[in-house]
This record gives structure tokens, sequence and C-alpha cells, in this order.
């Protein structure tokens, strides 16, 4: 055993193309077909996954890439189709069929139960039993978990309940979930869209040790870097379509993502700030516990500020302290020249001011409601008429002038906004603050799930905001969109801001030294 498991590494660390090793298929999807009231979401779709390979699916949002993955998973059933599993053509009914076939997913919305444990969470459903099997062990469950993820390099309590972690730690404990299973292909959808670069480099590590173990790994995501680092091969989706499969290595970047989007990408890098005026927003020394600690900046009309710091460095807190969400401990806000009290977001919102959560699920659209109603319901009392009844029509031709404007995938205002892909839910988020008409918007990681195409245009619109007169705040993790976006980059560490930087002299290095810069440390 041991031996086969010595061979195994030495091919996974063999750097000859696939073809060459002509390793065994584990996965075969042809002709498969799925189609959604009012959308043909896949047309004849084929995909193929090697052992010890990492396969990127790459392509825009509502390409199609994460509906291929749920009909192999059991999530959904293909319309037509055949899938192959190790050789064998089989029927997967349910995700339970699927990991019984040896086929985990991690999806790229959070999928756990925030009032129960990361270990709870990990093994729910396969719990290690003891008494006879009525009671579950939980010391073991405990220790099988601390386990895990000391095999993953992290440092994690098992006991520690799920809601009260961050997106970043939720999405580690949804990937030890996945490992758990011992699965033969795991598929990982957008997993590292709230890691940090140490979280990042150690799910690398991961992967690397399941190629070297003969798992196949799907690996879905919009950023070019990482599939360059990691992937062997590229399958590139467009508008529910096969387009073409290509080796990682010698592929251009530019080449992948002409095929993802179908068309050139207009230049998105800001211009001079001849529109910038007078101040909108001023808050001074903001602190609430460690979080944040004697916070002071201000925003221009027609300005983009972008924030930039490490993950847990307070950007994120400051947002929603200035948006009435947490409780201030002590500083002023000074909106138009005037000190407000701000205790709640309806506040904020009363003062001009928005805030796009990166968390879009849990504060940024009500799922089961449609993107008409999602759209427009900060701004219902517009649409109410005298005798308190919504104008339909006017509820319906505003939302669509939004729908259009934004390019949000969808086949009618009236779609369920859960069934819109990931980047098209943040443009329905986007699109209601831009109905709403405020003077300063919030935007915390707009760009985080979108693909390159999606992000382009999304640039183009907070530049365009600009334009019109709005102060912008951009809070972003990846610094390539903070230096492309920012007039001005205001840099956190451990809470406090550590400095100020001109947009147009800034470059990722000396960000990342204001973003290590901790308290008491020489700059």
């Amino acid at each position: 055993m041991a031996k086969a498991k010595k061979n195994k590494s030495a091919k996974a660390e063999t750097k000859l193309p696939t073809s060459v090793l002509n390793p065994a298929m584990l996965v075969e999807m042809t002709g498969v077909e799925k189609s959604f009231p009012g959308v043909h979401a896949l047309k004849k779709v084929r995909f193929d996954l090697r052992t010890g390979e990492v396969h990127a699916l790459m392509g825009e949002n509502g390409a199609g890439k994460s509906t291929l993955m749920k009909i192999l998973t059991g999530v959904y059933q293909p319309d037509a189709g055949e899938i192959i599993i190790s050789g064998k053509k089989v029927v997967v009914p349910s995700p339970r069929a699927a990991q019984d076939l040896g086929i985990s997913i991690i999806h790229q919305e959070l999928n756990l139960m925030n009032h129960l444990s990361a270990a709870q969470n990990i093994y729910i459903g396969r719990e290690p039993r003891r008494g006879f099997g009525v009671f579950v062990d939980e010391r073991k469950l405990n220790t099988d978990a601390a386990a895990l993820f000391n095999h993953m390099k992290i440092e994690f309590d098992p006991k520690v309940e799920v809601g009260e972690l961050t997106v970043a730690k939720q999405q580690l404990v949804e990937i030890a979930k996945a490992i758990s299973f011992n699965s033969k292909v795991v598929v990982m959808d957008e997993p590292t869209s709230a890691l940090n670069d140490k979280e990042v480099a150690h799910l690398f590590e991961i992967i690397a040790e399941l190629k070297a173990q003969g798992v196949g790994i799907v690996y879905i995501t919009h950023k070019m870097d990482e599939v360059k680092k990691i992937a062997d091969r590229i399958t590139v989706m467009r508008d529910g379509q096969y387009i073409e499969t290509l080796p990682a290595e010698g592929t251009p970047i530019s080449k992948i993502i002409s095929l993802m989007v179908g068309r050139e990408l207009a230049d998105s890098h800001h211009e001079d700030a001849t529109h910038i005026g007078e101040e909108i927003l001023r808050v001074e020394g903001l602190n609430r516990g460690t979080h944040v600690k004697d916070v002071s900046f201000g925003v221009k009309k027609g300005e983009i500020l972008g924030f930039a710091g490490l993950m847990g460095a307070g950007r994120t807190e400051v947002a929603r302290l200035i948006f009435g969400a947490d409780k201030l401990d002590s500083g002023k806000i000074i909106v138009h020249g005037k000190q407000v009290k701000i205790a709640s977001p309806a506040d904020a919102v009363r003062r001009g001011l928005a805030y796009l959560s990166e968390d879009r699920k849990r504060f940024g659209i009500v799922t089961r409601m449609s993107v008409r109603d999602n759209i427009t319901m900060p701004s219902w009392p517009r649409f109410a008429s005298a005798k308190f009844w919504m104008r339909d029509g006017e509820l319906h031709k505003t939302s669509t002038k939004y729908v259009d404007l934004l390019k949000v995938k969808t086949p009618s205002v009236h779609q369920e906004t859960r069934l819109l892909s990931g980047g098209n839910q943040q443009k329905v988020v986007i699109s209601k603050w831009l109905l709403r008409d405020c003077d300063v918007l919030f935007f915390d990681e707009p760009t985080r799930g979108i693909d390159v195409g999606a992000k382009a245009e999304i640039y183009k619109l907070l530049q365009g905001l600009a334009e019109q007169g709005k102060a912008i705040v951009v809070i972003s993790s990846e610094l390539p969109e903070v230096l492309r976006l920012s007039h001005r980059i205001l840099v956190m560490c451990e809470g406090r801001i550590t400095g100020e930087l001109d947009g147009k002299k800034a470059t990722q290095e000396s960000i990342m030294t204001l973003a290590t810069q901790r308290q008491g440390q020489a700059a």
C-alpha cells in the first residue's frame, strides 16, 4: 500500500502532460442538457476529469459551470446526456448518491448550519456513535474534526459554533467537510473567494496532496492567477455551451479571457479626477472594541476611495459602524458638513448612505423574492399609490431598466433571485442602491465571485457613478482592483488606518507594507 502511494506521489509531481501519463478517466459527461423556466442553462455540454489532475472549469457568471457541477453531484437532474464514473454509466439522483459514488462538492454559497459546531457540520448524518449506537460520541466527533483540521494545517477549534465564524473560516469548514468524505472526485466552486493569502496557500498544499493520492479536482474560479498556479487543464464554457479544453501550461491568460467572454474588454483604469468636488462624508475618531481604533477619514463628491488591508484589518467593521449596522463606542459621523446620529441602517439610508455587504446572501438580497422586488424594495414608498397599492407597471418598468443597465442575466424581472448566478445576484444588490439614489455608496468586495467580463462592467459602472458626483468607497481584498479603481487608497492593519496613498502612485508593495504595519512598528 505504501509503495502504491509513493508511486502516485511521484506521478503527481511529474510535469508531463496528462495525455502522456494516460491516467484513468474518473468522470465523463457528454451531451448534457438542462433547462429551467425561461432559461436553456446547458446545451449539449461535455466535460471530463482524470485521476490526479486539477481541471479548471471557467466562464462568465451564468455560463453554466455551477449547473453542470450540480448535475454531477446530484443536486439537479439532467434533461439529457450521459454521466460515466470510473468507466461505468451512472444516474446520480441525489447528493447522497453522489457521495456514495465518491463525489463531493464545496459550493460557492456556503451550506452550513450556523447553530451547530464546526465538527457537527462536518460529520452531520454520519456521526460516530456509542452506547449501542444510541448516543453521538461527541469526544470522537471533535477528535476526528481536530485531526482533519491538523491535516489541513489550520488552527481551528472543532467545538466553535459556525454562526460565530467569519465567512472565511466558514469556507474552511466547508472545505474540511468535503475532504472528510475521502472522495475520489472533489468539486471546488470558488473555494478561495473569502480566503486570505495564507489560507489560499494552505488550500493549494491540500490540493497538491489530494492530487498525489489520485483524487481528481474540478476547480471553478474567476481568478486567473490561481488557474495558472494549480490547474492541469482548463475547460471554458460560455452561454451554457462547451467552448474548448486547453492545457493550463502555455495557454496565455488573454486567450482564456477571450474564450470566456467572446468579446474584447474595455480598459477600465480610472482617469484623471477632474470631477472631484466637496467632501460629502467625514468620520472622526471611530472606535469599537479592538476591531476599530480611532479611524478618521473623508470622501468627496466624485471620488473613489479604496480601502485595502489583510483579512481582519477592520475595513468591513468601519463600514458597518458608519451604516449603523453595529454600534459605535465613540466617534463622529458628518454628512454634508453636519454631524448626524446614525443608530440603524434605516437612519443611514435616510442620510443618503448605502452599503453593499460582502455577504450578499445574508445582507444583500431576499433570495426567494423576485428580481423586481429585490431591486425596488428600498424604494417602495415612491411606488405606492394614494390608496397604498403598489403601481405594478412602474415597478416592472423601473426594475427592467436596471436589469438592462447592469446586464443582469435573468429570463424576467419576476424570476426568483435565488435562481440567478452569484454574479447576477450581486448586480441585483447594486441595482437596488442605484435606484435609491444615495450620495455615498460603500461597496464591500463588489466583485467577489464575479467573472472578468462582469468585473469590467462593474468597474465601468462605479467610475460612471463617480463621474455623476457620487462618493464611492470600495473595500476589496484584491489589490489590482483597489489600484485600478481608486483615486485615493487608505490602508488598515489591526483596526487602524496605517497610511494613505495616491491611487496613481500606489503599488501592491506599498499597500502591503502598510497592511502589515502593526502598532508600534516603524513605518
